[in-house]
């Protein structure tokens, strides 16, 4: 059966590169992460993406109100915005999504999930993960869930990655929890549901992550299996490099270098000196290397701080 899936992940490939739609204008709004000013800070991760016109919730954070009150003080409109993505299924990514469709009930009607993401992960008081216990409730507020293995087209001009295929050894998760898996094996949780979204302009893909679990060069090579010569010049999201060693980033950002990452905005668990680490490795600037906070934003002229009046 893997190899059968293997299979369909490749049909694409040759395709995407003559049919992807180039997006002209776009904005990404950081509404969940840890630093913050005035704004509500958190252990999470959420973004909203504007591109020609088209809006997309990228996961919704952790706390109920958390993106709900950013997006209020940010003056970011989240009434009539049919479609959330969701990078994974841990609660710092998907906590807000009922108090957002609660307070905003023509919204988010229909989420974009990775295959997995419904697995069975009971702890070890055989209590089971939040988006798999709220499933139903969410279900009820009204919104349906797309489940996504390859490559989709979510919106004109925005795709997401579907699965990844773990290239490199990166094990950007725990190592710790178990899963249930489509078998019915009980095996290490991978978080093989992570996934990524990404979009094509005139000066090459700008990628969001929530967490990279599948790992952040896994991440970038499959793209650029998927849309073959162009550059990955915009990067923005969690990347869990936190933890990792001098080596470890050196070439990391080598990596990012050769597929011609130009901008980095590193929020949540990519970690604070992991992203000035990186900054420095790649040659790059305040003005192109930052960590990213609430309200931080990324256009096509450059990328821009969420601060601090």
């Amino acid at each position: 059966m893997r190899k059968i899936i293997l299979i369909l992940f490749l049909i694409p490939f040759n395709s995407l590169s003559q049919d992807l739609l180039k997006i002209e204008d776009f904005k990404i709004t950081i509404l969940s992460t840890m630093f913050s000013d005035t704004y509500v800070g958190e252990w999470g991760f959420s973004a909203m993406i504007e591109a020609d016109g088209k809006k997309i919730l990228f996961d919704t954070g952790s706390r109920g109100n958390t993106v709900f009150r950013n997006a209020k003080e940010l003056k970011i409109n989240l009434d009539s915005i049919d479609n959330v993505f969701l990078s994974h299924n841990h609660k710092d990514h998907t906590g807000g999504l009922s108090t957002l469709k609660l307070n905003h009930p023509s919204s988010f009607s229909k989420a974009h999930v990775g295959e997995g993401i419904f697995y069975s992960r009971p702890n070890n008081r055989g209590i089971e993960h939040y988006i798999l216990s709220n499933k139903s409730n969410l279900e009820n507020l009204g919104i349906d869930f797309t489940t996504h293995i390859k490559p989709a087209e979510i919106l004109p001009g925005l795709w997401t990655t579907g699965h990844i295929p773990r290239k490199y050894d990166e094990k950007n998760w725990s190592q710790l929890g178990k899963i249930i898996n489509g078998k019915g094996e009980k095996v290490e949780d991978t978080i093989p549901e992570d996934q990524s979204l990404f979009f094509d302009t005139k000066n090459g893909i700008v990628l969001i992550s929530g967490c990279g679990h599948a790992g952040l060069i896994n991440t970038l090579e499959y793209i650029k299996k998927i849309v073959p010569n162009r550059p990955i010049y915009k990067i923005v999201g969690g990347f869990h490099l936190l933890k990792l060693n001098d080596d470890s980033l050196k070439w990391t950002a080598d990596k990012m270098k050769d597929a011609g990452v130009k901008y980095f905005v590193g929020a949540h668990c990519t970690g604070l000196n992991s992203t000035y680490s990186i900054r420095n490795f790649m040659g790059l600037n305040s003005k192109t290397a930052l960590v990213g906070s609430v309200g931080t934003f990324i256009t096509k002229e450059g990328i821009f701080p969420g601060y601090m009046e």
